[in-house]
């Protein structure tokens, strides 16, 4: 016993102390943000540990935004953002730019002709399909593969990746700090001049994910139907890979559209974090970002989801481990309950002493895992609470559905614990200190709290919202949210007949706010 008290107390010494260095008043002495007059948001973290920085490019455009009949628009200029510039990938421009203009011109012939409904002309299809795929071998000999992605591992470069999802697209990785003025150079001109290069044999690389991911997935598929059926108006009911008839439908000319629309300075917040000092970096910043055209934000508006009157439910018959999962509509992230559901998520699913783990884990050992999340598919707009179980042999689905339910119910009728919220609040602060552990952490969580509340420091407020949440408030916002007429489900039943197109057993649980990569 008294060697566990000692741990305790040093656990808390150390808590106390990662948490005074992580405060917002350390930050602000630390963070410098600069809106240039283009429009673009930079801020830059000082935390000179190691010789390295991290950054984060946010692009507040995600699929969400995807034209109609072009859905994985957003996703695919992601691929598009690596495929180089005007002066690299290629080894003569000047040739190439009219190559690739050959090229849509052939494309839209061919898509033309492809998708007549009445009088297509099969001769004159496969003419065009030729010279459209002619035009592309012509361009493709001036491309040089990878070379913007090997100028930055060959300078030291980790972790070059990006991602999109609903809300959002990034772009990120980390370089020694010596190399920031080329990152600057670098990151800046993929936006200044973008080239749609390679663009068809990327899409079918994207197509070809799509088969992977979701065709040929049962958790896939069941997702994609899941947000299909619990969003009836809203962009949420879209994929963010897209349709398979909209990837083999749009080019690189909406590509190019979509960009120019959404990839404004005053769209993008670039966040810096590392070995970096902000009266050195910032003018390199402005030099480089400052050279982006100025333009107004986009309009962001899209069609509100009306209520929800009945109970949805979609049901897949698979090869596969049955799975179950419910979603519950609730507010945007700027709802002033937010920090509730936040709590709501916590107590549910955090570790082995979460509500759900106890209960259908350790207790009634019919599931193999069980939690429950808030943010599905998104968040920027109004969305879903969900909870999902996946059952062990010999339980099912509805066995988890009811086991939830009597969870759900629990939380609706009595209030939680003095011990339970406790634990909720200081897992919430140490959760935030993790999370800032590392420059990419940390560039990450700068760039989304500017982007979204226009202020970084509401990341360190979140943990004052938390401890306003009151017992009371759990109840409320459980009996306002977690009702049956509020409902959608979505289950995967084991068949024995044939696999689903080559499926591959789910090995995942249902994602929260990621997205296509």
């Amino acid at each position: 016993m008294k060697h566990r008290a000692l741990k305790a107390v040093s656990f808390f010494i150390i808590f106390s102390a990662l948490a005074a260095a992580q405060d917002v008043a350390s930050f602000e002495k630390r963070i410098t943000v600069k809106k240039l007059p283009n429009g673009l948001t930079i801020l830059i973290c000082e935390r000179p540990e190691a010789p390295v920085f991290s950054f984060f490019t946010m692009v507040d455009a995600g699929s969400t935004q995807d034209p109609q009949r072009r859905t994985g628009l957003a996703h695919m200029f992601e691929h598009m953002a690596f495929k180089g510039t005007d002066t690299i990938g290629t080894t003569n421009y000047a040739a190439e730019k009219p190559a690739l203009e050959k090229v849509e011109i052939a494309y839209a012939a061919y898509i033309a002709e492809r998708d007549k409904t009445v009088g297509r002309n099969e001769a004159r299809l496969t003419q065009l399909e030729k010279a459209w795929k002619d035009a592309i071998a012509e361009a493709d000999k001036y491309v040089v593969p990878n070379q913007f992605g090997k100028i930055i591992e060959q300078n030291g470069g980790q972790d070059l990746n990006a991602f999109t999802d609903y809300d959002e697209t990034a772009y990120h990785y980390s370089l020694p700090s010596n190399r920031l003025e080329l990152w600057a150079y670098l990151e800046s001109e993929r936006f200044l001049h973008p080239v749609m290069r390679e663009f068809y044999k990327e899409r079918n690389v994207v197509i070809e994910e799509r088969r992977m991911r979701t065709d040929s997935n049962p958790t896939g598929r069941l997702e994609e139907q899941f947000n299909a059926a619990a969003f009836e108006a809203h962009p949420y009911h879209r994929p963010t890979i897209g349709w398979m008839s909209d990837l083999n439908y749009f080019s690189a000319t909406d590509a190019k559209k979509f960009f120019d629309e959404y990839y404004v300075p005053a769209n993008m917040v670039v966040a810096v974090a590392g070995d970096v000092k902000a009266a050195q970096v910032m003018p390199v910043l402005e030099k480089y970002f400052g050279r982006l055209p100025a333009s107004s934000k986009p309009d962001e508006t899209t069609t509100t989801e009306p209520p929800q009157n009945s109970e949805r439910k979609v049901v897949l018959q698979e090869r596969a481990q049955p799975l179950y999962l419910e979603g519950y509509h609730r507010p945007d992230y700027m709802t002033k309950d937010d920090a509730v559901y936040d709590a709501i998520t916590d107590l549910m699913s955090e570790g082995r002493t979460s509500r759900l783990y106890r209960a259908l884990v350790r207790d009634k050992k019919i599931a193999a895992y069980s939690a429950g999340f808030t943010g599905l598919p998104g968040t920027k707009y109004p969305h879903l609470f969900a909870f999902y179980a996946v059952p062990l042999p010999g339980h099912t689905t509805q066995e988890m559905g009811d086991a939830i339910h009597v969870e759900i119910e629990r939380l609706k009728k009595e209030d939680i614990s003095d011990e339970e919220l406790r634990m909720i609040k200081t897992r919430t602060k140490a959760n935030l200190i993790r999370g800032l552990g590392d420059n990419e952490g940390l560039a990450t969580q700068l760039a989304i709290y500017q982007t979204r509340y226009g202020d970084w420091r509401e990341l360190f407020r979140s943990v004052d919202h938390i401890d306003k949440v009151t017992k009371a408030d759990i109840r409320r916002v459980a009996n306002e949210t977690f009702k049956e007429t509020n409902r959608t489900v979505g289950v995967i039943e084991t068949t024995s007949g044939p696999r689903h197109g080559g499926d591959q057993d789910p090995d995942q649980a249902p994602a929260g706010q990621g997205g296509a990569q």
